[in-house]
């Protein structure tokens, strides 16, 4: 068995998709980025609205995961998505490395780092469906296929839950405790 990484930790953030997760980060990472490094995910989509992620093409993605520049990759949605190599560095070197990862992966990611926090995005179905529509990319029928969608790892537990119907503010904030009790730093007040 491969040696664990740390000493530093991984912050899984899991949750459908509509629940907000790049939202909450966005505003974790202006408020953590002396502690915290937010890895931007491989997806072979190309870009456009919505996350920030390194678009790359199928031919490209397949390279790149066997030069071993992904730490994990899952397929989702029709497409591939990684996290770069990068966050087994950061987390090697102490610190905390935050992504945005599919449920399916948790084992993997438990597998890989000394120390897995996961923190698990809900948002109740109402807000989450208007979320799906307003970001506009997909189908009526493929939003109703996403908020029908099983959790794919129903049995993993999350140590944060956080229940995102209220102002960014409320989420953000319990996103940022969290990431800042994973480094040990003090949450800043004013």
């Amino acid at each position: 068995m491969t040696e664990r990484i740390g000493p530093g930790a991984f912050v899984a953030v899991v949750g459908a998709s509509g629940v907000g997760k790049d939202a909450l980060m966005a505003y974790a990472r202006e408020r953590s980025e002396a502690v915290a490094h937010f890895p931007r995910r491989v997806i072979t989509r190309p870009s456009g609205p919505g996350e920030d992620h390194e678009p790359v093409t199928e031919e490209q993605f397949t390279a790149a995961r066997e030069r071993g520049e992904l730490a994990v990759w899952w397929p989702a949605h029709g497409l591939r998505y990684g996290i770069p190599a990068s966050a087994d560095v950061a987390v090697g070197a102490g610190r905390v490395v935050v992504a945005n990862v599919s449920r399916a992966v948790l084992d993997e990611l438990a597998g890989r780092y000394q120390r897995l926090v996961v923190v698990r995005v809900t948002v109740s179905d109402e807000v989450r469906a208007q979320r799906l529509r307003a970001r506009g990319r997909e189908p009526e029928p493929g939003i109703g296929q996403r908020l029908a969608r099983p959790d794919p790892a129903p049995g993993h537990q999350a140590d944060t839950v956080i229940q995102n119907d209220g102002t960014l503010a409320d989420g953000g904030d319990q996103l940022l405790r969290v990431i800042l009790d994973a480094a040990g730093a003090p949450l800043a007040t004013g």
